[in-house]
């Protein structure tokens, strides 16, 4: 019985120690990186920021963060230096970019004229999922979009920002500035991290929405150090080469088998395809790519697709504008 006790007295001074001597030595310690990497990710969750105003103040939280964001002051994107080209095919090819922590999706769509900015059918009321968004305009591919002012019931109807789709302001805000991503009528992609909605007219965007950040401008990565400052999370984002290609990327996170990615992994992933801007589209729970009408990805919220506000979707070569569903 000595002996048990002992024993049992050891075990349960390793339970208490172990774990006081990980916090001291992850948040006191030298292992910087992984500190910010638990910070980042816990201060981009609305129920796990514990992890770590716990155990640091809001001053070295603060430091942090701000050390790990891509830089905000982007210079001016030049439009002109994407040249679309001619020889575009109508081609999509899906590619897997996964890695030893995640699991990632990339879409090329040759065609950026196919690649249009969507809304949920009955948007401002309800959202709809990406595949509903997808298969309400024919379409054949898409990737959930912006933000939007979540509720109770998580219907994702209203979406943060503004929103500009298929020439049409859908969104109620127009005043201000706004970090958007976007095509213009030359089907050149438009990022900013602020633009007002007078100078999306006047550069003739035909399809716009608000996230972030600019992650990429000009073929310059915006992310120099650190992590992105978002830490590991399910991830979306879009991005364009100089010839006009759309690049559509989609990674998995929250899950045992795909932790999720960094901002920084997303930069490096739009570089090493050739693109030469890239955005941050809404991550998370919402996370969702489509490609021939099936889904592609494995959503981390537990009850599969996320109601949304709109998503980039590829039509199909012939579609017609003109007869444009939501104008219903």
């Amino acid at each position: 019985m000595k002996k048990l006790k002992m024993f049992g007295m050891f075990i349960l001074s390793q339970v208490i120690l172990i774990p006081i001597l990980s916090i001291i030595l992850i948040y006191y310690g030298p292992f910087t990186n992984i500190k910010e990497m638990i910070v980042t990710t816990a201060m981009t969750t609305m129920s796990h920021q514990y992890f770590a105003t716990l155990f640091l103040s809001d001053t070295e939280i603060s430091q942090i963060l701000e050390k790990n964001r891509p830089n905000g002051d982007i210079a001016d994107q030049v439009v002109e230096d994407i040249q679309v080209s001619e020889n575009n095919t109508d081609g999509i090819e899906l590619k897997d970019v996964s890695s030893k922590t995640f699991k990632g999706y990339l879409l090329i769509v040759n065609d950026p004229s196919r690649v249009k900015l969507a809304t949920a059918p009955k948007l401002g009321k309800v959202g709809a999922t990406t595949s509903q968004i997808v298969e309400y305009y024919d379409g054949v591919a898409g990737i959930n979009a912006g933000g939007f002012a979540d509720d109770a019931l998580g219907t994702g109807g209203k979406p943060s920002g503004i929103l500009i789709s298929f020439g049409e302001l859908k969104s109620t805000k127009s005043i201000g500035s706004y970090s958007i991503v976007g095509l213009d009528k030359s089907d050149r992609m438009i990022v900013s991290n602020s633009m007002t909605y007078s100078n999306m007219v006047s550069k003739n965007i035909r399809d716009a929405v608000t996230f972030g950040p600019t992650i990429i401008v000009n073929g310059i990565p915006t992310i120099r150090s650190g992590n992105g400052g978002w830490g590991i999370q399910p991830r979306t984002a879009i991005g364009q080469r100089k010839d006009g290609t759309i690049l559509m990327l989609v990674i998995d996170g929250r899950q045992a088998d795909s932790l999720g990615a960094t901002l920084k992994n997303v930069q490096d992933i739009f570089l090493q395809y050739g693109a030469y801007n890239a955005y941050n589209l809404d991550g998370g729970a919402s996370s969702t790519m489509i490609y021939d009408l099936k889904l592609v990805n494995t959503p981390s919220d537990t009850l599969g697709e996320r109601y949304v506000p709109c998503a980039f979707i590829v039509t199909k070569p012939n579609f017609d504008s003109n007869s444009e569903k939501s104008a219903e």
